[in-house]
C-alpha cells in the first residue's frame, strides 16, 4: 500500500496523526482508527469525500508505512494510550471517533480515556465491523503459522493479494499483522465499560467476524443513545459501500444547514 502525502498541518508533527486535507477550524472533527494490518492512508478517501465539511484525522500505528521501522504494539490498551496522548486537546466537544475492526476497540478505549482523563465525552463514537467488547470468540490466529495467518487475512478480502506474493513485502507486513491480531484477539476490557456519548455501530450483513447480535451488544457499552446501521457486504463493506458510509457519517456529524 502506498503512502499518501498528508497536508501541511500541525498535527502531522506527530508520528501518530495524519491530516490529509485542510478544514475549517470550526468544522466537526472525526478521528479514524485503522483495522488490523491497516494504516492511516486507508481513510484518505473518507477525508477527501468529507473535505471542507469535516476535519478528518487518521491514526498511524507503529510498524507500517512511514513507521515501518518501529516495532508494532501488541495490546489494544497500549495503542489507545499512545494515540490518546497525541490527539488534539482543543475542540473535544466537536470530536467524533471512528474505528473499523480492531480500530473500533481502540477508538472505544480512547473514548473511555477522554472521559476519564479530561472529563469530556466525544461528540459521538462510531464502531464498525467489530463485535461488542463484552463478546468474545477465543480466536488464536496470531499463534498460528504464517500461511494460516495469511489465509485468514485473504479470506476477509480487504488486502491486495500481491502484498503476500512479493517475498520482501511479505517479510515486512507479517510481523505487524501478527502483532495486530494478537492485540485484538487478546483484548479483554474489565467488566462492561460504558461511554457517556452516543454510540453508533456499523456492520456488513455478511461479516464473518461479527454477527448482528454481537454488534447489537454495543448497546450495553454506552449510557447515551445507541443505533445499529447494517450495510450490504462483508467485513470490508466500507470499500464497495463507500458512498453510503460517507453519506451516513455526514448525516450524523455535519450540522444541518440553517
Amino acid at each position: 500500500m502506498s503512502v499518501t502525502s498528508p497536508s501541511s498541518s500541525p498535527y502531522n508533527a506527530s508520528d501518530w496523526i495524519r491530516d490529509f486535507h485542510p478544514a475549517d477550524p470550526a468544522a466537526p472533527r472525526m478521528i479514524c482508527f485503522p483495522h488490523a494490518g491497516g494504516a492511516a492512508s486507508y481513510y484518505f478517501p473518507v477525508s477527501r469525500a468529507l473535505a471542507g465539511r469535516v476535519e478528518v484525522l487518521a491514526v498511524q500505528y507503529p510498524g507500517r508505512q512511514d513507521r515501518h521501522t518501529e516495532p508494532p504494539l501488541t495490546d489494544v490498551h497500549a495503542l489507545a494510550a499512545h494515540a490518546f496522548r497525541e490527539l488534539p486537546r482543543d475542540g473535544l466537544d466537536r470530536t467524533w471517533l471512528f474505528g473499523h475492526s480492531m480500530g473500533a476497540a481502540v477508538a472505544f478505549e480512547v473514548a473511555l480515556l477522554m472521559e476519564r482523563e479530561h472529563g469530556v465525552s466525544p461528540a459521538g463514537l462510531i464502531v464498525s465491523g467489530r463485535r461488542a467488547p463484552s463478546r468474545f470468540r477465543g480466536e488464536t490466529v496470531h499463534r498460528q503459522g504464517d500461511e494460516a495467518l495469511i489465509a485468514s487475512v485473504k479470506a476477509l478480502n480487504g488486502t491486495d493479494p500481491s502484498v503476500f506474493a512479493d517475498p520482501e513485502t511479505r517479510r515486512l507486513v507479517l510481523p505487524t499483522l501478527r502483532a495486530d491480531y494478537q492485540a485484538i484477539e487478546t483484548y479483554r476490557p474489565a467488566g462492561v465499560p460504558r461511554v457517556a456519548c452516543p454510540l453508533f455501530a456499523f456492520l456488513g450483513d455478511a461479516d464473518p467476524l461479527t454477527t448482528i447480535d454481537e454488534a447489537e451488544d454495543w448497546r450495553r457499552h454506552t449510557e447515551g443513545p445507541f443505533t445499529l446501521r447494517v450495510f450490504e457486504g462483508n467485513h470490508f463493506y466500507l470499500t464497495p459501500r463507500a458512498g453510503e458510509v460517507v453519506a451516513e457519517i455526514s448525516r450524523l456529524i455535519v450540522p444541518p444547514q440553517a
